[in-house]
């Protein structure tokens, strides 16, 4: 029997609860980037998955990501509603910690990941459809690449795949299925006619600095035990969204102005290029890897603008090619002198680590962007995804839910 290490298990019950706020402060950083009539809406489009997907988690989504092994493609059905997931430690995944500690933990990634995927429809999806396409891209994107990177037997676990705290699971798969949604719903009436301002820009501010102190829960949390392990992945993470914040802002002055939204966007792609690595990497890469990770995110938005996109809140830019970048770094700069339980990366002699971890990416790119295409045209056919034009002008917080933000 293994023993159950007290400072352990309250880290990872407070880290928890750091990742579970990080989903209404998401809420929050994209709510305040959207027009007035639409807040409600978009607060309550990060806000609902916290019930939902809570309740999906413990019937049938933890089982299916860490539940015994299916030929490294899913996991069984052995945890269903939580069945013997209890006080005793898991061995195989924490073994100082109940059970039910890491079930919880985990729990709040799989909650806000598809959260991160509400910043590209914004403004015009139709509620009841959302709500559907959620619980779908859960049970059908984000469990089995869960399973693949973290699951026991999982292809990409046992290739040597590094995904700390969700470069891969979270971010890219996040990521591409905005891109791959926002393709389909089509552009928001007006958009580029009409110029979008933000409502609440203090909102945003104040969304990104809660999603950076709960990202010390998401990337510091991952290492499951209160010990030199969290404690780099929280230096290495803190450092990241520094730099990545400052280069983004000299971006934005050499442009213009050092706009304050610019400023807290590369904030996050820092946070976001980090995640995979902050386990495995000394803090001086991860200012490498915050200073790559901004203008690779800020010219992908130009790119996006260019092609006359609507993905509204760039989802894709941020999170899609932030992860990518830094499931790719995990590659070049993990150590086994920071993690034992890690690898090397090329940096350190060990190529192998850095094609791994491309090869990895592309399947998961692949198989998100494609998953989330069919998902989201066959609620399209038989749901319809998008609010009506006269439902769309009028406001989202009225049409689809009955209330205004500020009377």
């Amino acid at each position: 029997m293994e023993k159950i290490n007290a400072g352990d298990t309250a880290w990872v019950i407070i880290a928890s609860a750091l990742v579970l706020m990080m989903t209404p402060a998401l809420g929050f950083f994209y709510g305040g980037m959207v027009r007035r009539k639409n807040i409600l809406s978009t607060l309550n489009l990060s806000f609902v998955m916290i019930a939902l997907l809570s309740i999906q988690w413990v019937l049938f989504g933890y089982s299916l990501v860490f539940g015994s092994n299916y030929n490294g493609i899913i996991g069984g059905l052995n945890y269903l509603g939580f069945s013997g997931v209890g006080a005793a430690p898991n061995a195989q995944y924490a073994p100082t910690i109940p059970h039910a500690a890491f079930a919880l933990f985990q729990m709040m990634f799989a909650i806000i990941t598809p959260a991160l995927i509400t910043g590209a429809f914004v403004e015009r999806v139709r509620f009841k459809t959302f709500l559907v396409f959620s619980l779908l891209w859960a049970t059908f994107v984000y469990d089995p690449v869960a399973h693949w990177v973290w699951g026991v037997g999982g292809i990409f676990r046992q290739l040597g795949t590094l995904d700390f705290a969700g470069g891969t699971v979270v971010h890219i798969t996040a990521g591409y299925s905005a891109l791959a949604f926002a393709m389909v719903i089509g552009a928001r009436k007006g958009f580029g006619s009409r110029i979008f301002e933000p409502n609440n820009i203090p909102y945003s501010i104040l969304g990104a600095a809660l999603l950076w102190v709960g990202w010390f829960g998401f990337n510091g949390g991952s290492a499951l035990a209160a010990n030199g392990i969290a404690v780099n992945a929280i230096i290495t993470t803190n450092t990241a969204a520094a730099t990545a914040g400052l280069v983004w802002m000299f971006l934005s002055w050499s442009d213009h102005k050092p706009s304050v939204l610019g400023i807290i966007t590369g904030a996050i792609v820092g946070l976001v290029a980090i995640t995979p690595a902050a386990g495995y990497v000394t803090p001086m890469a991860a200012i490498i890897i915050g200073a790559v990770a901004a203008p690779i995110s800020f010219y992908a938005i130009r790119f996006r603008q260019r092609r006359n996109l609507d993905e509204s809140l760039d989802v894709w830019a941020c999170h899609g090619v932030g992860g990518t970048w830094g499931a790719l770094a995990t590659g070049l700069f993990a150590s086994k002198a920071v993690n034992p339980a890690g690898a090397d990366g090329l940096v350190y002699g060990n190529p192998s680590l850095f094609f791994v971890q491309l090869l990895t990416v592309v399947i998961t790119i692949i198989f998100a962007f494609g998953l989330t295409q069919v998902i989201t045209r066959v609620l399209g056919k038989f749901m319809g995804l998008r609010v009506s034009d006269k439902e769309e002008e009028v406001g989202l917080d009225i049409s689809e839910h009955g209330e205004q933000a500020y009377a």
